[in-house]
């Protein structure tokens, strides 16, 4: 369309010079005593015309003839900048091939190009790539275990970015003392790391990829509520499956608990669970079984063991046959001074679940500590030969072994006994 445009009007233009020019009758005519020179007008507007077109075209060369040393040494400086962008390729493709030794070569000879370029003609985004040059010297360096090298050029590259500097600049930065944090987790410095993480900004230090750095560190330098706050952080922000953050949380709360030396300072570990966390049938009976370790109180141990004690005689509740073998083992070893309602309890599981032997055994226990004799041996009696965790059967037996002592009936003590020895195998 536009070349039609452009041919219509060449031919306008066209028309009107023949219509003008053809008909012309005009002359002009120049004096210069003697002389006298008649021209025609169109001849004279043809000399105009030309004379302006030559005295164009050498203003045009004249002023490229001019700038010919400026654009010598742009193309210079051009071809000096393009030398300093291929050497940090080249040392960046030279890093992820795994040749370290060369990367650095070539991020140090990216370094001294822009140098040399920053004295005649600064580049606009020069100092992120002498930034971006001296983090690749210093991974390779890392590579190489060139430990000086590498904090030299670790050191240049976070004074090279001010502090007033753009947004980009200062991500840049952050970057270099992420990879600096990482470089001392591997070399399992873990305080050196958590060092460089506290230099970094509130907003850098929250990225999944310094909370994961921080995770590792706080459980290298056994800083284990630290790691389990920053755990519960990389949760929600979804760095891990709902199953992994999980099971992390759980191991470094279990670890939390063992770390407790008196029933005290394991109450507070346990308060500063979250709710949910508490909730955790793994959780719930290994704070209550180390509490029981730690000479603390019964009736705090049951009571710790309630939620999960709950979930268990739920009919629809998922807890598994271990985690329940678990719960009864604990719950049968801090029996002592059982209160009216947790008899209640285990006595209204065990009618709503006759055929849990397992039950049976746990509210026989509880009439062994309450010293209803008949009813625990009864009880006894009929869980031993049904239960199939061989530990608690053979405790079965050991019971009526000691419940036919205290009734002077050597026969079924001596029975019994031998029962629980053929159990224990």
């Amino acid at each position: 369309m536009r070349a039609a445009l452009w041919l219509l009007a060449l031919f306008g233009i066209a028309v009107a010079v023949a219509l003008f020019a053809g008909n012309n009758q005009g002359t002009v005519t120049f004096f210069w005593p003697p002389y006298r020179v008649d021209l025609s007008l169109n001849a004279v507007l043809l000399l105009l015309f030309g004379s302006f077109t030559l005295l164009y075209a050498a203003l045009r060369g004249t002023a490229a003839l001019l700038r010919l040393p400026h654009r010598a040494r742009r193309w210079r400086l051009q071809q000096k900048e393009r030398a300093m962008h291929a050497s940090l390729l080249d040392a960046m493709s030279q890093l992820l091939a795994g040749r370290f030794l060369r990367a650095r070569k070539a991020a140090e000879s990216s370094i001294t190009q822009e140098h040399s370029l920053s004295e005649t003609a600064p580049v606009p985004h020069g100092r992120q790539l002498r930034t971006l040059a001296h983090i690749v010297a210093a991974e390779s360096s890392h590579a190489l275990q060139d430990r000086t090298t590498r904090e030299t050029h670790l050191q240049q590259a976070l004074d090279s970015i001010p502090a007033n500097a753009s947004t980009s600049e200062q991500e840049l930065r952050e970057g270099a003392q992420l990879r600096a944090a990482r470089w001392s987790l591997d070399e399992r410095d873990a305080n050196a790391a958590l060092d460089r993480m506290t230099t970094l900004s509130a907003g850098a230090s929250r990225r999944t990829l310094a909370l994961r750095a921080r995770l590792k560190a706080s459980r290298m330098a056994r800083l284990t509520a630290d790691a389990l706050d920053t755990a519960r952080l990389l949760g929600k922000h979804r760095a891990f499956s709902p199953a992994a953050a999980e099971s992390i949380v759980r191991s470094l709360a279990t670890e939390l608990i063992n770390d407790a030396h008196d029933p005290a300072q394991l109450q507070r570990a346990w308060m500063a669970l979250d709710a949910s966390e508490r909730e955790m049938p793994e959780l719930a009976v290994h704070a209550a079984q180390r509490l029981a370790q730690l000479d603390g109180d019964q009736a705090q141990v049951r009571h710790w063991l309630l939620p999960v004690w709950e979930l268990m005689v739920d009919p629809q509740s998922s807890l598994s046959d271990h985690q329940a073998l678990k719960l009864i083992r604990v719950l049968e070893s801090n029996l002592g001074g059982i209160d009216a309602n947790w008899l209640a309890r285990i006595e209204s599981a065990h009618q709503a679940n006759p055929r849990d032997a397992r039950l049976q055994y746990l509210s026989a226990v509880a009439c062994l500590h309450r010293e209803l004799w008949g009813k625990a041996q009864q009880l006894f009696t009929e869980a031993a030969p049904k239960l199939a965790d061989k530990v608690l059967r053979a405790s079965a037996w050991r019971y009526l072994a000691e419940l036919a002592e205290h009734r002077n009936d050597e026969q079924a003590a001596a029975d019994a006994w031998k029962q629980a020895a053929i159990a224990a195998l």
